[in-house]
Formats: C-alpha cells, sequence, structure tokens
C-alpha cells in the first residue's frame, strides 16, 4: 500500500510539476517577446505572445460573472478542491496499518499472517502486563519489515521502565519469534491514567 502511494505521489507531483514548467514558460515567452525575436511562426491565437498580453482578459473575466449560477459553481469547486488538498495532505501523514505480514516458512516460499491477528495476540499480552491499565497496537511498515506502535495507558503505581522493559522482552519478543522475523522494531508511547485523588483522613 505504501509503494502504491508512493507511486501515485510521483506520478501527481510530476503531472504538476510538467503544467506549472508548461504555463510558466508560455508566459515568460511572451513576457520577453521571444515570438518576435526569434521569428517563431505561432498559430493564430495563441495566448501570451505578446509582453503586453495579459494572463485573463476583462472580458473573460467578467465574461459569466452576472449569470446566478456562477458565484455558486465557483464557491463549490474552491471548496472541492480545498477538500481535495486537505485530504491528500492528511493521507501522507496517516500512517497506514499493514494489513498482512510475509513470514519465511522454511520452504522458499513463504506464508502470509494477518497483521491483525498479531496485533491483537500483542495487544492482549501487553493488556496483561502489571501497570498497564489499557494497550492500543498498531503494525505499519512493509511486509517484510513490519513495525510496532503501541500506546500505552499505564496505571498510576506503574513503572514506565520496567513496564517497556517487559513490553519488549515478553510481548513483543514473543510476537517477533511466532512471525520468524529477524527483528520486530517498537515505538511506544506511554500515558498516565487519570485517577480521582484520595481523601486522606
Amino acid at each position: 500500500m505504501r509503494r502504491g502511494r508512493r507511486t501515485t505521489n510521483r506520478v501527481l507531483l510530476g503531472l504538476t510539476g510538467v503544467l506549472l514548467l508548461g504555463a510558466g514558460g508560455l508566459v515568460l515567452l511572451g513576457g520577453f517577446d521571444l515570438p518576435a525575436k526569434w521569428h517563431l511562426g505561432l498559430p493564430g491565437g495563441w495566448p501570451w505572445s505578446r509582453p503586453d498580453d495579459v494572463l485573463l482578459s476583462a472580458h473573460t473575466r467578467t465574461r459569466w460573472t452576472d449569470e446566478g449560477w456562477w458565484w455558486p459553481a465557483v464557491i463549490t469547486a474552491l471548496a472541492v478542491f480545498v477538500l481535495l488538498m486537505v485530504w491528500w495532505l492528511l493521507a501522507q501523514l496517516r500512517r497506514h496499518r499493514l494489513n498482512e505480514i510475509l513470514v519465511d516458512s522454511g520452504d522458499g516460499e513463504g506464508a502470509l499472517l494477518r497483521g491483525r491477528a498479531l496485533e491483537g495476540v500483542v495487544e492482549a499480552e501487553t493488556e496483561s502486563l502489571e501497570g498497564v491499565d489499557r494497550a492500543g497496537v498498531l503494525l505499519t511498515g512493509r511486509r517484510t519489515e513490519p513495525r510496532v506502535r503501541a500506546v500505552l495507558a499505564l496505571a498510576p503505581h506503574a513503572d514506565p521502565g520496567t513496564v517497556v522493559r517487559r513490553l519488549s522482552d515478553e510481548a513483543v519478543a514473543h510476537a517477533r519469534r511466532s512471525a520468524g522475523l529477524d527483528r520486530l522494531p517498537a515505538d511506544v508511547r506511554l500515558r498516565a491514567v487519570k485517577h480521582r485523588p484520595e481523601r486522606v483522613s
């Protein structure tokens, strides 16, 4: 999924760059009066061919402004464009969940392990650790190089160092061995569980 997203991003960025480069080249061509200097025979109606040309003529800019549908259409188009850009930005920032892991089965072919199954096992074992109130586990990365992202809500009496060490030595290590992985890096975030203050009498 990450590779497909990377390819899509490169294609979109490449097309955008080509369009911007072409438009900028046309504007510079007319701005420096290069068609006349270089004796270029441009077709009739070619845009931006002379220095006194404008990008949008007054007629073009005001052609439909008196129509009742014009401004709602412009506002709708701009709103859709902004929403698409926000969606694209969020898609870049979001780390996608790894749906499956490629496990070495010893026969040279490999087997696929469901990512959610491994997440559930690691999450259940992590929540059983002393001092962990709740745990959320997410697998990211590539099928052959998965990573664990864990968010742990710690109980008030928990020792963070001990919890992280046990998570690495037990839950993550068990998952790594069961999946036949050489390494399984883990990014851990700790949060304290809010609790009511105790009354002292």
